[in-house]
This record gives structure tokens, C-alpha cells and sequence, in this order.
């Protein structure tokens, strides 16, 4: 695929096929994905490539800690709800995939059953665990430096025709996710991404976000002195 043609057409895919992904491909995926900028090549991230069973039991547990109240425990920050034009973004993005699913503002299983596949990682056949170093924990520059690589990960998988959504849903309940991962404690969690082969009959994975202009994003100082 052409590097525009990936850019352009890449969305974030939340129904799969049970098919399995083979590890050659996942690791020539990640290969390119680590080519991503780096602060200072400093590296910061790994992952922890999660399929079959270790994953049922993830899934497992994460669903059933949520549904017992069980306090959420991600180790990467939250920070504070949405307000403003980033809340009235999430909203639409919501109401594109309920329409999507044919799900009623007032039908509360259904919209239960949505959220409940977040925490199973949308049933995707592999979940990638992304983590940082630990000894790197506090350094803004390491959560942007797996950010930089997830983006790349998930446009590298698109290219070979998988689909990927990066969510935070499957990584609630760390405890869980350490133990059936077998993270090491050297590592801080940071994001989920589900993975697979997309399922062209689910509806969601038809919504296309819409982005918000270069014109309202960007701000160019002194091109005018230039005539440029």
C-alpha cells in the first residue's frame, strides 16, 4: 500500500475475525513499528503479545473485577474527564458507533454489552501490551515515545491488511493483566491494542472519525514575510 493510502484509510477496527495472526507477521509489524521516533533513542517501550488462552483468562478476569465494582487500577495516568470540544468529539465518535450497532440511546444492555467489549479487548485474537521501562517513569518523553510507536504499530498492521483499536479498557484492571501477561514488575503498563483480521460485516468498523481541519489545528508564524 502506498503511505497515503494507509494514512487515509486506516480506522480503528473494533469487530474481528477468530482467524489467528501468525507471530512472523506480528514480529516483522513491530519490527517496523520500532523504527518510530525516540527521545534521544532512549527505546522505552515493549510488548507483551498476548493470544489463546492467556487471553481468555485476561479477558476473564478484567470483565469480572468490572462487574464486581472492583476499583480500576491502570498504571498510566488518567488525568481529568473530558471537557469542552475534546468531550463534544467523544460524543460524536459514541453516537457514529451506537448508530452504527443500531443501539438506542435508551436500550442500557446493549450499550452494556459495547462497553463490556473494551474490557475483552473486542474479542480480537491478539493483544498487544504496550509497557516503559520503569526506571523511565515520570519522563514526559516516554509517553510520547509510545504513543509514536503504537501510531506507527497500528499503521504498519494496517498495511498488511489487520486492523488494530488502541483502547485502555482491556489494561483496567492491571493486576490481571500482569499476571496472565507475566509482565515484569520493571515495567509500567501504558496502553492496550487489540489486533486480528478485520470482520468486514461488523457494522462499527465502517465509522470513519471525522478530524478536524488543518486550518482549526495549525498555527504558522512568519510564512508571510516569505510570500509562501
Amino acid at each position: 500500500m502506498e503511505f497515503d493510502d494507509v494514512i487515509l484509510g486506516r480506522r480503528s477496527i473494533r469487530g474481528y475475525k477468530p482467524d489467528p495472526v501468525p507471530k512472523a507477521l506480528i514480529m516483522e509489524i513491530i519490527a517496523l513499528a520500532m523504527q518510530a521516533p525516540s527521545s534521544n533513542n532512549t527505546q522505552p517501550w515493549n510488548f507483551y503479545v498476548v493470544t489463546g488462552e492467556p487471553l481468555a483468562r485476561i479477558r476473564t478476569g478484567n470483565t469480572e473485577r468490572m462487574l464486581a465494582g472492583v476499583p480500576q487500577s491502570r498504571e498510566f495516568r488518567t488525568g481529568p474527564a473530558f471537557e469542552g470540544a475534546h468531550r463534544e468529539r467523544k460524543i460524536e465518535v459514541a453516537k457514529q458507533l451506537f448508530s452504527a450497532m443500531g443501539i438506542d440511546r435508551d436500550d442500557k444492555e446493549k450499550r452494556h454489552d459495547w462497553v463490556m467489549r473494551g474490557f475483552r479487548q473486542f474479542d480480537a485474537p491478539v493483544c498487544i501490551i504496550v509497557t516503559y521501562d520503569r526506571v523511565l517513569d515520570g519522563s514526559d518523553d516516554t509517553f510520547f515515545d509510545c504513543g509514536a510507536v503504537a501510531t506507527a504499530l497500528v499503521n504498519v498492521a494496517w498495511s498488511r491488511g489487520l486492523g488494530c483499536v488502541i483502547n485502555s479498557q482491556g489494561i483496567m484492571q492491571s493486576p490481571v493483566v500482569r499476571k496472565h501477561a507475566g509482565i515484569a514488575d520493571d515495567q509500567v503498563i501504558v496502553k492496550s491494542i487489540a489486533l486480528g483480521w478485520p470482520d468486514e460485516t461488523f457494522p462499527a468498523n465502517a465509522v470513519i472519525s471525522e478530524r478536524k481541519s488543518v486550518a482549526e489545528a495549525s498555527i504558522f508564524v512568519g510564512f508571510e514575510e516569505q510570500n509562501v
